[in-house]
């Protein structure tokens, strides 16, 4: 009797730990707080290494950016120690209200992305850049 209560106490309380433990993943979308995404007007991509930006503001290219990212998945890091630097930031417009993270810090938190988001964000930004979008 004692080895089952004493079985399933452990049981409980690995799920439970498991509970707490277990890293919420959301899309991009779900950060966003005050803004829809079918309302986005413009997007801002910076590189970090060079300080350069591209804009889009043409809604075709706008939603075919969007669509590259809707389905990756941000993941938040067990380990929240402050990075240096960043490769990519992105600001993206409803309006006048500005929406902006890098591709590994939303708000305070660094996240990890499932796919990796940044060859996506390279390519796109890198053809923008060479007038091929």
């Amino acid at each position: 009797m004692r080895k089952s209560l004493f079985q399933i106490t452990l049981l409980s309380s690995l799920v439970m730990l498991s509970a707490c433990n277990g890293a919420k993943t959301q899309s991009l979308e779900e950060f966003f707080k005050d803004s829809k995404i079918e309302n986005v007007d413009k997007i801002i991509i910076q590189d970090g290494t060079t300080g350069g930006s591209e804009s889009i503001t043409e809604q075709e290219q706008i939603n075919e950016f969007l669509t590259l990212l809707k389905d990756i998945e941000f993941t938040q890091q067990d380990n929240q120690e402050e990075l240096k630097g960043w490769r990519y930031g992105i600001t993206v417009f409803d309006g006048e209200k500005g929406f902006t993270f890098t591709l590994s810090e939303i708000g305070d938190t660094f996240y990890k992305s499932n796919p990796d988001i940044y060859p996506i964000v390279d390519n796109y930004y890198k053809q923008l850049k060479n007038g091929k979008k």
